[in-house]
């Protein structure tokens, strides 16, 4: 298929190239030319009305970028270049409101809105995508193509049992989860699982590596080599995961996390799916206190919250942002 993305950062370009490699026709733009120039194969574009000019009808782009106004933006002005029977794909962490706020917005003019939640990080060029996806379904099932292509597959991950009737998609990583907002709202969830899962994993670690503390009973005391538990547990464990395969990468290259101040940001989504349980009235307590530790992190820092900067910087290249420390507030100003 044709296909053009908006947006070759370090998920949109690998996208590309998963999708060039699998026999796809691939056109993009990037506001940076060196970016767009540095995706070998690809139909460079110098704007968004010269990438729809380069697409034929039916039309397909796929916005990479950061939600929020940028986001907008992108939609907004495609919106007024595509025509109808074109699809417009916003495949970056939005919240699924705005979903379907657009979907509605783009439906007079005949023009399909596809949320697509995807994770893989800078790994997703060898590992594949894994996709959450919304949106109005016989559009989404004329683009399985796209979908397949960026999806890991099977691989060696043995079949659950009594899947047989159920839709086979889903066991090659990527599915169709409902109407306009759905793969999002899917996606927002599973970021909000993510911030207990890595929240869990530090909190563990330090416990481990405080354990050889001088305000201990010295036959109390252990010296334990945190990065050989990383990598134990990565082999038959009921804890493993590729979170902690990320872990044991981590703390392999530096077992003291020195590079890392421990201010952890949040990019949204866990307050997102705080936000959902208190509309549900789901209790979420520990998704919760991840997203509060995370706030916490960012004055003062721990060996744990320096291991949850080194876990995002190991599955999505996050790196630090430089945040000014909190001083005390002084009584007589």
């Amino acid at each position: 298929m044709q296909i053009g993305i908006v947006g070759l950062g370090r998920m949109g370009a690998n996208i590309a190239r998963r999708l060039m490699r699998g026999g796809h026709q691939v056109a993009g733009f990037d506001a940076s030319p060196a970016m767009t120039a540095a995706v070998e194969g690809l139909t460079g574009a110098a704007d968004l009305p010269a990438l729809v000019k380069a697409l034929a009808p039916p039309r397909t782009v796929w916005i990479m970028l950061p939600a929020g106004k940028i986001t907008e933006e992108a939609i907004e002005t495609l919106g007024g270049l595509m025509e109808k029977g074109d699809t417009i794909i916003d495949g970056g962490n939005t919240f699924f409101k705005d979903d379907i706020r657009r979907a509605r917005m783009l439906a007079p003019r005949g023009i399909a809105y596809v949320d697509v939640g995807t994770s893989g990080g800078v790994w997703g060029l060898e590992r594949g995508f894994c996709m959450m996806i919304g949106g109005d379904r016989a559009t989404v099932d004329r683009l399985d193509p796209v979908f397949a292509t960026l999806a890991p597959g099977a691989g060696g991950i043995a079949r659950t049992p009594g899947r047989e009737r159920r839709d086979p998609r889903v066991e090659q990583g990527y599915m169709y989860c409902g109407p306009a907002g759905a793969g999002h709202f899917v996606k927002m969830v599973h970021n909000g699982i993510e911030y207990g899962l890595m929240q869990a994993y530090a909190e563990g670690f330090d416990i481990m590596r405080g354990r050889n503390s001088p305000r201990l009973a010295e036959e109390e005391r252990y010296d334990i080599d945190v990065a050989d538990v990383a990598e134990v547990w990565r082999r038959g464990s009921v804890v493993a995961s590729w979170l902690l395969d990320l872990t044991a990468i981590a703390l392999t290259e530096s077992g003291s996390l020195e590079e890392f101040s421990g201010k952890v940001e949040d990019s949204g989504e866990g307050r997102w799916t705080i936000q959902a349980a208190i509309d549900e009235a789901v209790a979420a307590p520990v998704i919760t206190a991840a997203l509060y530790a995370r706030f916490r992190s960012r004055s003062g820092n721990t060996f744990g919250e320096k291991l949850l900067s080194a876990m995002r910087k190991q599955f999505g290249g996050h790196l630090e942002s430089t945040v000014p420390e909190r001083k005390a507030r002084d009584p007589d100003k």
